[in-house]
């Protein structure tokens, strides 16, 4: 049976001639990357570790496996090169059984540095170099299932639903070429989540029947069954695999948006940044538990994982909680005619590693590809040849593109996917909130058979700058949630969209931008980026879309000190009655959805407010003082784009 080894610890890291000890994940940007200025280091650095050969027997062999490595990796061992891999967001492994001795010597060169022929290259975020994820030693039968075929698990189901039956189609993969002549043979087993047998059935290609299917249902009821192979020789199990296995049926109707088992599920999510503050992407699966709990709390019911491959046992926390994923590559901004195969190459490790995931339900082909437009067209030849390629590995579930602002609707680019989005800042950088209501009615009306959605939308908001005139452009937190209160009316108006993403659900480094105060960040979250304040618009976003996790929240809280004595207290709830308290005096009660709105007058000094909602409370402190408070306020104001 296999055993798997982690080696994260006691790693010599050398940069720059400079060697110090340390521990894996790791990453040379986690300071230089997040602090503005576009100049962290971009180069090749070496890691080493010095391990013990692990016990196997003499019919087993060692892979070497790392989850995480960007950008581009050379394996050495023991002084022979194992392998090159140019994809700094895919698991990747090799048989490296013949290299070992007691004593082995692993070095690992590293190289995030500027090029072209490995995405991505230009974007707005950080591409942190390091080994970031989980370096491994797997131990296995040498007769096992599939370990060689671009990172993936060795095991591929697709599930057809009848009414209350179901049926999982079920592939598996060995090494080995006959397995008849070997006196192998392989068994799949499906059990539900209690562990209870379902079907099995033997043979590398399978149909297994469920009779009463409890079906994978989004954040209400992701209900996950637990498909396994294995590889046996009599009754002994020389190799096992396993993964979560999802039950579900979706479509995306250009009319009426997206469906889920048969049942209007409109989408409303946010987009996900790997990175931390301080810790850059060299995080922790506590870190991916925090994560998961925040966007769960916010309410979402979709995820889009932007904008590279995550890690394993994030999208298994996707499954795990219902999350509908949009899965993507970096393919970002720029087309780089000497980067094409690394498109081509990426795409196939994104679907081979995770085509099981049943919360991935589109696959997304680019990212504002037309920022450049260089090479236009070979980037649109590109464009259909992974069409193809996605539609030949995986035909059961669109492609999808995100498109940059000016990218005009009738962009031959934008014919090219299942299903489009469009990343639209429209009341950000440019002036006007009412131009969302006019795009998405303009397009609608002009492709009425094409399926829209928002890959992207969002305005800066920092806790600590406030203003009462907020603006666009501020980096207010006042004018995030002009922002987002009407981003989600607007939203409301048009039910015919595919989906809806917010960017982003946490604030994330980018190291060419230099806005609201804070170099090397972007400020668009919902929160912050080290995941400790939750912004206004949090708990905006709360209301509209959690209704099980009752609340009531006064926004404006961190705005303290206050000029004009006449304000408008904002209460955000999930519930249909608020009441608000100035001083324990009744203000007023009003009956309504997730917005309250409050006309006060400020009495000079501090004014206690209590809004209530049931037996719900909270409470805050506002101050009318004639002093000025210049930290509520960035003396000098960039609102241009990272480009």
């Amino acid at each position: 049976m296999r055993r798997v080894q982690k080696i994260m610890n006691d790693w010599m890291f050398t940069k720059q001639g400079k060697k110090c000890p340390v521990d894996l994940p790791h990453t040379w940007n986690a300071v230089d990357g997040q602090d503005g200025g576009n100049d962290y280091f971009r180069g090749t650095c070496v890691y080493e570790k010095t391990f013990k050969k692990p016990e196997y027997n003499a019919d087993e062999c060692v892979y070497l496996q790392f989850q995480g490595v960007n950008a581009s990796a050379k394996v050495i061992l023991n002084g022979t090169e194992v392998c090159t891999h140019d994809n700094g967001y895919a698991t990747f492994r090799n048989d490296v059984t013949e290299l070992l001795k007691e004593e082995n010597e692993l070095r690992v060169e590293v190289d995030n540095s500027v090029n072209d022929r490995v995405y991505p290259q230009m974007a707005d975020f950080t591409f942190y170099g390091g080994i970031y994820r989980d370096v491994e030693l797997i131990t296995v039968s040498s007769e096992h299932f599939d370990l060689d075929y671009y990172g993936g698990p060795g095991i591929k189901y697709v599930t057809e639903v009848n009414g209350k039956a179901a049926k999982v189609n079920v592939d598996t993969f060995t090494n080995v070429a006959d397995l008849k002549e070997a006196g192998l043979e392989v068994e799949v087993i499906l059990k539900d989540a209690d562990g209870k047998m379902v079907a099995s059935a033997k043979g590398t290609s399978v149909s297994l029947d469920i009779a009463n299917v409890h079906l994978w249902d989004g954040v209400a009821d992701p209900y996950l069954y637990q498909l396994t192979a294995q590889l046996k020789r009599g009754e002994v199990v020389v190799d096992e695999i396993g993964c979560n296995c999802g039950v579900r049926t979706f479509y995306i109707d250009p009319e009426k948006g997206f469906f889920l088992n048969g049942r209007s599920y409109p989408l409303h999510g946010v987009s996900r940044h790997q990175d931390w503050k301080g810790i850059g992407n060299a995080i922790s699966y506590e870190h991916m538990d925090m994560d998961m709990d925040l966007i769960r709390e916010v309410g979402a019911n979709t995820v889009r994982l932007a904008h590279y491959q995550h890690n394993q046992y994030y999208y298994d926390l996707c499954d795990k909680y219902g999350m509908v994923v949009w899965a993507e590559i970096p393919y970002i901004s720029r087309h780089l005619p000497n980067a094409r195969a690394n498109t081509f190459f990426q795409m196939r490790e994104l679907i081979i590693q995770n085509y099981n995931h049943p919360c991935i339900m589109m696959w997304g082909l680019s990212n504002e590809i037309t920022i450049k437009v260089t090479h236009k067209a070979d980037m649109l030849d590109n464009h259909h040849k992974l069409q193809k390629l996605v539609k030949e590995l995986d035909p059961t579930r669109p492609t999808t593109m995100a498109n940059y602002a000016c990218c005009g609707p009738f962009n031959r680019v934008t014919k090219i996917s299942d299903i489009i989005a469009w990343n639209l800042y429209l009341g950000w950088y440019v002036p006007g909130l009412f131009l969302n209501d006019l795009f998405i009615k303009f397009y609608h009306f002009v492709y009425p058979k094409r399926a829209l959605g928002y890959s992207e939308y969002g305005a800066e908001g920092m806790p600590n700058l406030h203003s009462e005139h907020p603006r666009r452009g501020d980096n207010t937190e006042e004018y995030q949630n002009i922002y987002h209160e009407y981003m989600l009316e607007c939203f409301k108006r048009h039910p015919f969209m595919w989906g809806n993403y917010v960017w982003n659900m946490f604030d994330f480094a980018a190291d060419a931008r230099n806005q609201g105060g804070e170099p090397g960040m972007n400020h668009k979250g919902l929160v912050t980026f080290d995941r400790k304040t939750k912004k206004d618009s949090f708990y905006l976003y709360k209301a509209y879309w959690n209704k099980e996790d009752a609340f009531v929240y006064i926004a404006g809280r961190r705005f303290t000190y206050r000029r004009s004595a006449k304000q408008t207290i904002t209460v955000y709830s999930n519930q249909k009655e608020v009441s608000l308290y100035q001083d324990g005096k009744l203000v007023e009660t009003k009956k309504g959805e997730n917005v309250f709105k409050f006309n006060v007058t400020l009495k000079d000094g501090e004014n206690q407010f209590e809004a209530k909602a049931g037996k719900l409370t909270d409470s805050t402190m506002l101050c009318r003082t004639n002093e000025t408070h210049p930290e509520y306020k960035v003396q000098k104001v960039d609102t241009k784009n990272w480009m």
